[in-house]
Order: C-alpha cells, then sequence, then structure tokens
C-alpha cells in the first residue's frame, strides 16, 4: 500500500510554504488497516486563504475550514483533494452543527474534535534532506500521529469515541448511527462506554435530517454484515428513529411454515440477501417483504393467519421509503417488489396464462429480482433450499413465455404483401407460403430479406396445389422440431423435466 503521489505532492507544496500537513481521517484509518481509501483528506495549519494561494486550481464554498484542490490525476479519487484547517469546534446546540467553528492551533486539538479514536489518526510523511525526496531509511515511509490510540483500537477491532462519548455524541448526534455503521462494515465491536452512550442518547437522533439518516441506514443494509447492523441498531434504540414499524415484528409469532417470529425472518432474509450480493432494491424488499403480518395476524398458534400482508406490507413499505426519500424508481421496484412477493406456483397447477398475468404486474425487468427476494424468503423462514424444484421450474416456464414465438411475424413480408404479388384472395395459399418461407429463414435466417422473399413468393406461386401442400407441411414440421429442441435447452439450463 502506497500514498499516492498526488497526495504526497500536495503534502510537499504545503511543507514548502512553511506549514505542517498531515493525511487525517478515515483515510488514514483505511490506509493502516491495508485498504484502499475512497478519498483522501489532508489537514493543515495553513489558513484556507494560504491554502488558496500555493494550489491556484482550487473551490472554497463552506465554513468548515475546507478547500478543494484540483489535480491533474487520471485517478477519479484524485481529482479533487479536500484540505482542511485545523479547527475546533464550540457547543453544538442543535446537536447537529457546529455554532462556530475556530482555528485549532496543534494537530492534536484538531484531532479531539473527531468522532473516533480510529479516525483520530494522523500520517505525518518522512522525508530525507532539502530536496524532500522520501527517506528509504526506514521500514516506514510515514510517522504516526496517534493521541488517543487509534492504533490499538484498530488491532483490537473496536469503535471507542474520542474522549468521553456522551460529549462526542451530543456535539453530533448522527455519530450515532455512524458508530453502528462502521462497526458493522469494519466487522468492529463497540466499546463498553461508548456502546453505553448510545443507547443513552438515542432520542437525539430525532434531531438529525432524515436524509443523513438515510444515507447511514443504506450504508449498513449494503454492507455484507447487513443483519448484524440491523440488530445493533435495534439492540441500542436506534431503529426506532429509523424504520419502527420493524420493531412491530419482535416476539410476533408465525404459524407452521415458520421457525422464526417475523421481526427475526425479515432479518434473515436480509442476512441471506447480503451474502449472495443482492443489490439494494433486493435488500429493503426482503427486509420489508413481511413487515405487515403482525398488522393483520389472525389468531395465534400454528394456524394463525397473515392475509394480504403483501398489499398492506406494500403500503407501508411505499410509507416508509417516502419517509427515508429514496429516489422514486428504486422505490416503486422496492414497493412492487414486496406487493408480490407471495406469487404462488406449483408444478402442474399453475399455468402459463397465470405466469403472463405475474410478468405483466411485475415487469419483466424486475422478475429475477423478484425470484431473488423469494429465495431470501425462503431462507428466512428456516428451509435449507434457497431454490427448489418448482423455482426452477417457475424459471423455465418465465422463459418460455417471455420468449417470441416462432411465427410468421419474424418475416420481412405478410399476407398482404402476398397476395398482392400473386394478385390472390384471401385463402389457405396464403399461409402456406407463409410457413414455407419461415421454414427456410429457420434454416438460413440471412435469406430474411424484402426482396429475396418477393421473388420466393413468385416462385412459389407458380406450384401446383399438391407441391404447395407438401412443402408447408414439412416447414411445419422443421418449425415443431426448432420449438421442441428450444424447449429441451431452456428445460436443461435450469434442471427441470
Amino acid at each position: 500500500m502506497k500514498i499516492p503521489r498526488e497526495i504526497k505532492s500536495v503534502i510537499n507544496e504545503l511543507e514548502k510554504a512553511g506549514f505542517e500537513a498531515y493525511v487525517v481521517g478515515g483515510c488514514s484509518r483505511d490506509f493502516l488497516q491495508g485498504v484502499e481509501p475512497n478519498d483522501w483528506d489532508i489537514t493543515t495549519d495553513a489558513k484556507p486563504e494560504q491554502i488558496q494561494e500555493i494550489f491556484p486550481e482550487n473551490f472554497y464554498e463552506n465554513r468548515f475550514l475546507t478547500v478543494t484542490v484540483r489535480t491533474q490525476s487520471k485517478n477519479p479519487g484524485l481529482k479533487e483533494i479536500e484540505i482542511t484547517t485545523f479547527r475546533s469546534e464550540a457547543k453544538y446546540s442543535d446537536k447537529r452543527h457546529p455554532e462556530e467553528i475556530k482555528f485549532a492551533k496543534t494537530l492534536k486539538e484538531d484531532l479531539s474534535r473527531r468522532d473516533f479514536t480510529v479516525n483520530a489518526i494522523a500520517l505525518k510523511l518522512k522525508v530525507q534532506n532539502a530536496k524532500r525526496k522520501t527517506t528509504t531509511q526506514s521500514s516506514k515511509l510515514y510517522e504516526t500521529i496517534d493521541p488517543y490510540n487509534g492504533q490499538k483500537d484498530l488491532k483490537n477491532k473496536i469503535i471507542r469515541a474520542v474522549g468521553n462519548p456522551n460529549d462526542r455524541f451530543n456535539e453530533d448526534a448522527l455519530r450515532l448511527m455512524r458508530a453502528v455503521r462502521l462497526a458493522t462494515v469494519l466487522n468492529f465491536s463497540l466499546e463498553e462506554k461508548t456502546q453505553k452512550a448510545i443507547i443513552q442518547n438515542a432520542s437525539l437522533l430525532k434531531l438529525i435530517s432524515i436524509e443523513r439518516i438515510r444515507d447511514e441506514f443504506i450504508k449498513i443494509i449494503l454492507s455484507d454484515r447487513a443483519a448484524d447492523g440491523l440488530e445493533s441498531l435495534r439492540q441500542l434504540n436506534l431503529l426506532k428513529y429509523v424504520v419502527p414499524e420493524l420493531l412491530e415484528g419482535v416476539g410476533c409469532s408465525q404459524n407452521k411454515h415458520h421457525i422464526y417470529d417475523c421481526y427475526e425472518h425479515n432479518l434473515f432474509s436480509l442476512k441471506y440477501a447480503a451474502a449472495k450480493k443482492f443489490n439494494l432494491a433486493i435488500r429493503l424488499a426482503s427486509l420489508f417483504h413481511d413487515i405487515a403480518k403482525p398488522r393483520v395476524k389472525k389468531g395465534e398458534g400454528l394456524n394463525s393467519t397473515f392475509y394480504n400482508h403483501e398489499i398492506v406490507g406494500a403500503r407501508m413499505t411505499a410509507k416508509i421509503l417516502e419517509r427515508l426519500r429514496l429516489p422514486r424508481d428504486l422505490s416503486e421496484k422496492i414497493i412492487k417488489l414486496v406487493r408480490y412477493h407471495l406469487f404462488y406456483y406449483n408444478v402442474g397447477e399453475v399455468g402459463e396464462s397465470s405466469v403472463r398475468r405475474l410478468l405483466r404486474n411485475v415487469g419483466p425487468e424486475n422478475i429475477e429480482e423478484l425470484l431473488q427476494v423469494r429465495m431470501a424468503d425462503r431462507i428466512g423462514s428456516g428451509v435449507p433450499k434457497a431454490e427448489p424444484y418448482k423455482l426452477r421450474h417457475l424459471r423455465y416456464l418465465l422463459v418460455r413465455v417471455s420468449t417470441d414465438p416462432i411465427s410468421a411475424k419474424m418475416l420481412k413480408v405478410n399476407g398482404h404483401e402476398v397476395m398482392k404479388i400473386l394478385k390472390i384472395k384471401p385463402g389457405p395459399k396464403v399461409g402456406q407460403i407463409l410457413d414455407i418461407l419461415l421454414g427456410q429463414i429457420l434454416e438460413d435466417p440471412k435469406k430474411n430479406k424484402k426482396g429475396s422473399l418477393r421473388k420466393e413468393v413468385v416462385r412459389l406461386g407458380r406450384l401446383a396445389d399438391k407441391e404447395l401442400d407438401a412443402l408447408a407441411r414439412e416447414a411445419e414440421k422443421g418449425k415443431e422440431q426448432i420449438e421442441q429442441k428450444r424447449d429441451e435447452m431452456t428445460k436443461e439450463k435450469y434442471w427441470v423435466t
């Protein structure tokens, strides 16, 4: 793992001008773990106007003392580098924004305002001589400045607030969500005092904009340990400020088809979707697909019912996604997946017309994702197999009804043109000629050209009725053989008989 030359160049220019400069924050954390940072941040004692003098290609449009410097890098993540002046922050009366941002005098003062110890580590690049070449005498090309023992917490995989955790969460309540997100994504544990402070300050999340909460929530859902992250939100009393509807399923028992309660079932469905690297729409649909069950439940025990939970669930999902302000197209897809996740299919019992209706309702573009939600639903119910024979058979039937049938519509000429060319009225002869032409292009698709087909129509029109009938019968047999072969290949693909 190397620090990019663009970062070295920026730090070098700042130091040549007589300022301190360090790599800091999440990129330092990732770098020390051997993970390629998504972006790089630099902190310095230079004031914003001084940074702008050193780097003319810049923009400075905020009150957080951050100047964005443009580079000539070909790497999209290094085209713009953020440089922030050492700063300290005054009281956070709204639990979101500091009332005042002041220049800090030292790096340690700047690091003291950061959220977690693993994000409060700075890297200082080492230099060798006046030409400022990087030293090769040391095993490390950088020095770590770590006043809060972040490296120790990195080693022990712990998320710990810098200083007093209550102070950190009162400064910016979004850190409550960020702590869970970091622990989830990094597969770390929450330090005990930090965890207790989250529970104690959970209600502060009400003061945070839903957009900021949503962004952290989505990062949790998109992580490999999405289910663990969601359960952490519940245990830390945060989930009720994000998706409280999910909590209705806690302890809500199901019927003989399930071994988990409603909440556990939704959680395990999400876990499977995350394990399979399914996209965000499938993960959220898997999490929300049975969210309405507690509201529609009738009776108790093995024979309890949940009639229309998919319809009520789709409505609840629509309200949740609207509240979270997800993009409309994504929301519509998720709502549709929840609404139709309960589709019924049994081999030999459900016909092609029902399968076509399912395709119309869900949309061909969403059908694969619907099947993946069903797979997550099955695993979340405690069954051992995500894709049983009947689900594979449904895939086969979906392909079959979605495939364009072999018909005369594939031809570049139609019946009206045949009648016009031969100057004949509607009758069996028109259909026979189209069948023969179809047979020819099935053997050689290159023949499907309007000019050559018209010439062939003229030739076929001269044949006797008996000869034309024999050719049409032969063409029909060839079409049936191709259809049968295509069907056999589709069955083989999905392992069905």
